[in-house]
Order: C-alpha cells, then structure tokens, then sequence
C-alpha cells in the first residue's frame, strides 16, 4: 500500500468523522407521532367514508370501492394542489403508506415529467415512482392466487 493510498483512507476517515459530528440527528418519536397520526387520520377518514357508503344502502364491496375510488381522487387532487406533499413533509411514511400514497405517487410523476411533453414525459415516465410498487403488487397478487389454487387442488 502506497503512502497516497494511506492518505487517502485517513482522509475519508477524518471525511467520514466530520460528517457524523454535523449530521442532524432524526427526531425518531417525534416523527413516529406524525407518521401515526396522519397515517391514523387519513384511514379514519376511509372508514367514514365506508360507512356513510354502508349507512346509505350500498354493500359492503361497493363502500369498499366507492371509499378506494373516493381516497384515490382525494390523494390526486392534493397532490396538484400542492397539499400533499405538505402534508408528506411531516408525516413522513404516514402519509406514502395508505392508498392515497400511492395516487400522490403517480400525480406527483406526471406533474414532474409534464414540462417534457405529453408522450415523451408524462406518457413515458408517469409509472417511474409507483411502477416498482405495481410490479411488486401484481407479482404478489399472481403468487398469492398460485398458492391458493394449489392448496385447494
């Protein structure tokens, strides 16, 4: 080992030493308290939805689709207002995990790549956030429907 290579690995150690003393430390039970509570809200809200859908004579399945339908709409639409993320900002996983995570993902891809055109930006990239969560999704579904059928058979 050459002295520059020496060198070069103290370096990176003191580098290294210097960004852990200047690294802002994660306020983890504050962020957990967020997380939960918007989290919380947000599925509080799907429930009422659900059950005013129930208490007005539809199904359980229709509430349950009418309540994804609506959740949908509603992530999508502060997600273009500029809400969403707001609200992301501090909730943090609270507000990516539930179902309006997941319409927050693909509305804030198609405004991002929106600049670069119709078919070569919102066209070509819109899956590029939530593709990895639909690919994951249908992969599970596929395996999920194998193992069900193979255990009836």
């Amino acid at each position: 080992m050459g002295a520059s290579e020496k060198l070069h690995k103290i370096e990176v150690k003191e580098y290294d030493q210097l960004v852990q003393t200047v690294k802002p430390k994660p306020a983890v039970l504050k962020n957990c308290f967020w997380a939960f509570t918007v989290g919380g809200a947000i599925c509080v809200l799907g429930q009422i939805i659900a059950n005013y859908a129930i208490s007005q004579g539809m199904g359980k399945t229709d509430a349950s689709t009418t309540t994804s339908i609506i959740m949908i709409f509603l992530g999508a639409f502060l997600t273009g207002l500029g809400v969403y993320d707001e609200i992301g900002q501090r909730a943090g996983a609270g507000s990516i995990v539930p179902i309006t995570g997941f319409a927050n993902s693909i509305v804030a891809s198609a405004m991002e790549f929106k600049r670069e055109g119709y078919v070569f930006g919102v066209g070509a990239r819109i899956f590029s956030i939530a593709g990895p969560t639909l690919l994951f999704g249908f992969v599970t579904a596929v395996l999920i429907g194998l193992i069900k059928i193979l255990l009836k058979g």
